[in-house]
């Protein structure tokens, strides 16, 4: 068993935010979950949490009782943060008297994070881990093909750390070096914490920089190793809007490679979007533009159309949703089938091999099995039996300006174009209602119900007007 420490403190500034950096989404999580789950996912209980700006937004955000909160009051830099989570760690039996000690003495190998960089999988660390246990730390390097700004790191013939020099103070040599700090790290505690108290920061600002202990460690002689990553995007942070694009458009990419290497048909991944909590079975298929997201779950069999929107969706097996239908909330039987151009609200239930056509609406209503409203209606707080069908124009009048009121039809019904079903009411088995109708009674089994003026017809009377 190890620890983790996530840094989560960072005030996020370039986001232009009011919302605390570490909660922004990023495939539909925060992105700080992202790294807990990596975290988890490499084995660290207990995981100490360093926050600063937005604290108690972040803590009633993230949940888990793994978690063992800091707060950085001031924000001092990275090294100050660490240092912050010393006590939380002593508490949780990581001192250095700890039970299950590994490597070198009696400290043990502890990861620190950022929490701004949710790409690092959960078997990296594992490695990263592995390879600080060698020695006495390990940090995370990647190649990247421009790296700016970011410091550059120096290794040792043997893979070592030399020293992270900042561009700053890099010669012509230097700068060529595409080799630069990820953030991941796995360290020793608590000498690490000895560390940061004897190293001074070396900025105006007077911040202290967790890269100042690692380096002062290797400069005594002790064993930094530099694990390079096979992967150099889990080393991408989030610092303003474009990253967070660029993280999401990856997270997105990592989770629709699983999925069709699952046996599921995406024509164009990059013009989709299927968020990490959706599951889709084999032998589905997804058009261009279709956004998947929150806990959707489609069974085996599904073809989602160009432009289809789901969140929080339920479908079985074999259901078609054509394009630019928005499913919210609702669950959908075998065989069903939906748009296009339909919109199913929350609390929608329709059975198998039922049908809801363009520009058809639906909300809170269960639809029996075989239903069919096939285009321009409006269902809402109703109950639909077995093999109804729902004329062009139909609408269950519900509201009535204060309270909701339910509609209730039965198997079989035919209910005509344009009618108006002024709720609450019944519309019982095998009945009718004319086209045009306003029914506001109960209309019982095998009725036909009629609600609509006697025609009139006044012959010459347009003429007479125009004559006028």
């Amino acid at each position: 068993m190890r620890a983790a420490i996530v840094l989560a403190a960072g005030k996020g500034t370039r986001m232009r935010s009011a919302l605390p950096k570490a909660l922004h989404p990023v495939g539909g999580r925060p992105m700080l979950e992202w790294v807990l789950d990596a975290a988890r996912g490499a084995g660290c209980s207990p995981i100490v949490v360093v926050v600063g700006h937005g604290a108690e937004s972040i803590r009633e955000a993230v949940a888990g009782d793994d978690l063992l909160w800091v707060e950085q009051s001031e924000q001092l830099g990275t090294g100050h943060a660490v240092a912050q989570a010393e006590p939380a760690l002593r508490a949780a039996g990581f001192g250095a008297l700890g039970v299950g000690a590994v490597g070198v003495g009696e400290d043990r190998v502890v990861l620190v994070l950022s929490g701004d960089a949710p790409l690092v999988r959960a078997e990296t660390l594992e490695r990263l881990a592995a390879c600080a246990e060698q020695g006495w730390g390990a940090l995370a390097v990647a190649r990247v093909d421009d790296p700016g700004s970011l410091g550059r790191v120096i290794q040792e013939r043997d893979g070592r750390l030399a020293r992270i020099v900042e561009v700053a103070d890099a010669n012509t040599e230097e700068l060529a070096i595409d080799r630069v700090n990820s953030g991941h790290y796995a360290l020793r505690c608590p000498a690490l914490f000895g560390l940061l108290a004897r190293v001074a920061p070396h900025n105006a600002q007077g911040e202290l920089y967790l890269t100042d202990a690692v380096v002062a460690a290797a400069a005594s002689g002790l064993e930094v190793r530099c694990f390079e990553l096979g992967d150099a995007c889990e080393a991408w942070g989030i610092n303003d809007r474009a990253d967070q694009a660029r993280v999401h458009h990856e997270l997105n990419r990592r989770h629709l490679a699983a999925l069709m290497e699952q046996g599921v048909t995406v024509y164009e991944p990059d013009r989709v979007t299927v968020e990490a909590s959706v599951t889709i079975a084999s032998d589905c298929i997804v058009h261009p533009g279709v956004s998947l997201l929150g806990a959707t779950r489609i069974a085996s069999g599904c073809t989602l159309e160009a432009g289809a929107w789901l969140r929080d969706a339920v479908l079985a097996e074999g259901v078609t949703v054509l394009p630019y239908s928005v499913i919210d909330g609702a669950v959908l039987g075998a065989g069903a089938s939906v748009g296009p151009f339909a919109r199913l609200r929350p609390g929608t239930l329709l059975g198998a091999g039922a049908k809801v056509g363009n520009f058809v609406e639906v909300k809170a209503a269960t639809l029996g099995p075989g239903v069919r409203a096939s285009h321009l209606a409006y269902i809402g707080d109703a109950t639909i039996g077995a093999g109804t069908n729902i004329g062009a124009g139909v609408v269950t009048c519900n509201y009535d300006g204060e309270r909701k009121h339910r509609t209730e039809i039965g198997d079989n019904t035919f209910i005509g174009s344009d009618t108006m079903l002024v709720a609450p009411v019944k519309v019982g088995s095998r009945s009718i209602t004319g086209a045009g109708s306003v029914i506001t009674d109960e209309v019982p089994d095998d009725s036909l119900a009629l609600g609509r003026a006697r025609q009139r017809n006044l012959v010459g009377w347009s003429r007479r007007k125009r004559g006028k």
